[in-house]
């Protein structure tokens, strides 16, 4: 696929729903008792893996292909181990947050995924849900991951790397524990989504600056909830109309948790324009409008404690780089290199190809900026759909263009983003060409 040049992004727009959000409603639907709604539902391949997973374990799921969906629960314990293994396709957050719910069922559950998942670090989600009585075995730390259902202890425990999903994986399991709370204790604070589903399902949950605890139901009632738009979904369309002078862009309905829209507090920094408003609550998330026009950006570095807000978004902020004054640089970001791809070397070899300055380190790169277009070339995604859609924003702010070798990877997380590309960009058409 060929994205061109482009001379600013105008329009409104509205994203897909949050996958992360939309991927947890399906899991707690599952378990929960009676009918759940899930209202703006993010439809992907990673939220569709979550719908898949659920159906394999018994689970009816009503789907018409809208964005307006029904679970209906099977109750706390009532998953049905399948004869087969139970495909989790590319969804990480799929594979590690059922892996927990699974932990505490009844019956023994094999859990695999395509090629990318199978090679991502799963021994980080097996080691705690065993220190809780759990009966889970990894391939050499990798999948397929095997779970026999075990009663299980609620524990303390400390992440040695800040996770969102090992989090939410342990929180999980602790709903399913005897006896008292099931703590986790973070470096950095992470993504809160599963936090929030439960105190809407009127779980005790009790939060501090490091921690999170649970405590364990007999049941979950069903859910009734709508999902904001996802900012990672937004991050590339962002960055476009940043980067192109004359750019006038709004986004609707935008989920600004704080724990996730770090690259908005960077953005601010280099002194990009993005107002923030028309705030409110949705389903216990916060959400807003984004209107975001063209400006000149100047350099900045983000640290480590910075890296859990906007880890999805790291990949942006090096292209924000290439045109920012001075030097660009990311430290403490070496989970980069356990996604889809080490993305510290997908990034360094992807913006490198189209004629952007930047520098691998272990823990993430140094971008060096300049105020004139990268000129363009080929970038190989690998799979991975950050990094097909960040071709496509390093073709739009290009003089000659990208060509995106494995493109359609971009419908992991946001079916449609080209075709939303094409409608917003101006002056200068943006090439879907096969």
């Amino acid at each position: 696929m060929k994205v061109d040049p482009a001379a600013a992004l105008v329009g409104a727009v509205a994203v897909p729903g949050v996958k992360g959000i939309s991927q947890r409603a399906v899991l707690l639907g599952a378990i929960a008792d009676g009918e759940s709604r899930i209202r703006g539902f993010g439809r992907a391949a990673d939220t569709l893996s979550a719908i898949d997973v659920v159906r394999a374990c018994s689970v009816e799921v009503t789907d018409n292909g809208d964005d307006d969906i029904r679970v209906h629960g099977v109750g706390l314990r009532g998953l049905r181990a399948p004869d087969g293994p139970i495909d989790c396709g590319n969804a990480g957050t799929v594979l590690r947050l059922f892996a927990g719910i699974l932990a505490g069922q009844r019956g023994r559950f094999e859990l695999v995924g395509d090629e990318s998942l199978t090679m991502r670090p799963h021994e980080r989600v097996a080691e705690p849900l065993r220190r809780m009585g759990a009966k889970i075995e990894t391939t050499d730390g990798h999948a397929p991951v095997r779970i026999d259902g075990a009663e299980l202890e609620p524990i303390t425990y400390e992440l040695p790397v800040a996770s969102a999903q090992v989090k939410s994986a342990v929180l999980l399991a602790g709903l399913l524990a005897r006896g008292g709370p099931t703590t986790v204790i973070e470096p950095h604070p992470t993504r809160d989504h599963t936090e929030r589903m439960l105190q809407g399902l009127d779980v005790r949950v009790s939060r501090t600056a490091r921690s999170v605890s649970v405590w364990p139901v007999d049941r979950l009632p069903p859910l009734d909830v709508e999902i904001p738009g996802e900012i990672s979904s937004a991050a590339p369309l962002i960055a476009a109309a940043v980067l192109l002078n004359g750019s006038e862009l709004l986004l609707q309905g935008v989920n600004v948790n704080p724990l996730r829209a770090g690259l908005l507090d960077v953005l601010e920094r280099m002194g990009a324009r993005v107002a923030i408003f028309n705030r409110r609550i949705v389903s216990g998330e916060p959400v807003a409008d984004l209107e975001v026009r063209s400006a000149p950006l100047s350099a900045t570095t983000v640290e480590a404690e910075e890296v859990p807000r906007l880890v999805d978004e790291l990949p942006l902020v090096a292209l924000l780089g290439a045109f920012a004054h001075g030097e660009t640089i990311v430290r403490g970001a070496e989970e980069l290199r356990a996604k889809e791809t080490d993305r510290v070397e997908t990034v360094t070899e992807g913006l490198r190809a189209v004629g952007v300055r930047i520098e691998a380190r272990p823990d993430g790169f140094v971008v060096r900026g300049t105020p004139a277009r990268p000129r363009g070339g080929r970038v190989d995604a690998h799979g991975d759909h950050r990094i097909a859609m960040l071709a496509a924003v390093a073709g739009l702010v290009s003089r000659e263009g990208v060509q995106i070798e494995d493109a359609e990877s971009a419908a992991i997380s946001f079916p449609g983003f080209y075709e939303v590309l094409d409608q917003l960009a101006q002056r200068e058409r943006v090439g879907l060409d096969q």
